[in-house]
């Protein structure tokens, strides 16, 4: 037996005792009310919150919100009079740099930071939601979670190509501490808790 089998087995006889993993504290009360934690959250970050009941009024509030915006696109079929909803997965995504404002679906958001989930089944391309100036992305009321520890517990065993979590707007504050917003992606970020179970979810 050389040195390197002797070190490996030495290793292998010595492996410590198995513990359980321990349990996660749930750090934000069962009492808390989720939306109104993470809206308090979004507008400390610089987000915009409306709740809303159903995407007719959603339409409404971005109309008048967004009422100078020349590009609109939207992974909803039901804003087909408010804007894009058929672009095509595979198109080039240097056809995207004039879009105004993108309307999305996110999967579910996090309470305690307003984190936003959204995958690559809500965009036709993965940029979309970067290169736009303006963002609006909707979430059902029902779809908030705690905590980042419930967020990662959902999207354990998902299946997914590309994923990421959305919080505020793009800002950058990296140059003389001078706060820059829209230098990375979208100079706003909209969100709508809707009451509606929205069921679309393709562009």
């Amino acid at each position: 037996m050389n040195s390197r089998d002797r070190i490996l087995a030495a290793v292998a006889r010595n492996q410590p005792a198995l513990v359980a993993m321990p349990e996660i504290p749930t750090f934000l009360s069962e009492a808390v009310d989720l939306a109104k934690k993470f809206s308090t959250v979004a507008v400390g970050i610089g987000s915009k919150v409306f709740e809303v009941e159903s995407l007719e009024e959603i339409k409404e509030i971005l109309r008048q919100e967004y009422k100078d915006a020349r590009r609109v696109v939207s992974s909803y079929s039901r804003f087909l009079d408010f804007a894009e909803v058929a672009l095509p997965f595979d198109i080039d995504p240097h056809t995207l740099e004039n879009i105004d404002l993108a309307i999305l679906q996110a999967h579910f958001g996090v309470a305690e930071n307003s984190a936003l989930w959204i995958t690559e089944d809500q965009l036709p391309q993965r940029v979309l939601p970067f290169i736009c100036q303006h963002l609006a992305l909707i979430v059902p009321r029902q779809e908030i979670v705690p905590l980042m520890h419930n967020a990662y517990n959902k999207i354990g065993n998902a299946n997914y190509s590309f994923g990421t979590f959305i919080a505020g707007p793009s800002k950058t504050a990296d140059i003389e501490q001078s706060l820059v917003l829209g230098a990375h992606g979208p100079r706003t970020l909209t969100i709508f808790i809707i009451n509606e179970d929205l069921k679309e979810r393709e562009m």
